[in-house]
């Protein structure tokens, strides 16, 4: 399996998280302008590291993507906030044709790991995607696992905070199985910088509810649902 890590300025996160991701696995890190050696580090301690120099978390993690040649790949934040071990079922429920698409719903093992303006924007925007897509989802976490051509075949665009949004309301559109299961979720390590203040989570609420306006695309991944039927 390839697990894709996008990282900026992850350092002091990144032992802890490699040493987690499961024996066999091959830890994709996507540096985004890192600063303070992550790069280095990432390589000292085994990982492929890739460059992506446009600035996005879509952009890292597609990149990840792109660099990937897993059949299935999964995609864990690289703050030490969630464990890439937790992916190991995710991977073998894609594997057996059980769901198409597997989330991680973050559950938090003490208060300061999920602020309260983040859990409030996620409930908002999981609000918002049931009702664009059905889904009854909790959460639009970024620890997950999919066929990678089956990814790829969602021809995601967005590059930004609304990156994991448009793959679910893709998938959804393209009549893919959508499986969520509980995760722990722990204090990040280092300032977040998406959901550390109000404005960074007003930008990703923003960016995600410019996804949800999206109109639903005719025969959105036909063929990615028949690569993940087989």
């Amino acid at each position: 399996m390839d697990v894709v890590l996008p990282c900026l300025d992850e350092a002091e996160a990144l032992p802890w998280v490699l040493r987690r991701v499961p024996p066999g696995w091959r830890a994709i890190v996507v540096d985004n302008g890192s600063r303070d050696g992550s790069d280095r580090i990432a390589r000292s301690l085994g990982a492929t590291v890739v460059r992506e120099e446009r600035r996005g978390f879509g952009a890292a993690c597609h990149a990840g993507l792109t660099a990937a040649t897993a059949g299935i790949v999964c995609f864990c934040d690289c703050d030490a906030s969630l464990d890439p071990a937790d992916l190991v079922p995710f991977v073998a429920e894609v594997r057996s044709g059980e769901a198409d698409l597997v989330l991680g719903r973050r559950r938090p093992r003490a208060r300061r790991a999920w602020p309260l303006h983040a859990r409030v924007g996620n409930l908002a925007l999981t609000r918002l995607l049931r009702r664009r897509t059905g889904l009854r989802l909790h959460d639009l976490g970024p620890l997950r696992a999919a066929r990678r051509e089956a990814l790829l075949g969602l021809e995601l665009t967005d590059r930004r905070s609304g990156y994991p949004l448009q793959m679910v309301v893709r998938a959804a559109d393209a009549g893919w199985r959508v499986a969520e299961h509980d995760v722990p979720y722990r204090p990040r390590t280092g300032t977040s910088k998406v959901t550390g203040t109000w404005r960074g989570t007003w930008q990703a609420v923003r960016d995600m509810s410019r996804v949800l306006r999206e109109p639903p695309r005719e025969h959105a991944g036909e063929d990615a649902r028949e690569d993940v039927s087989r």
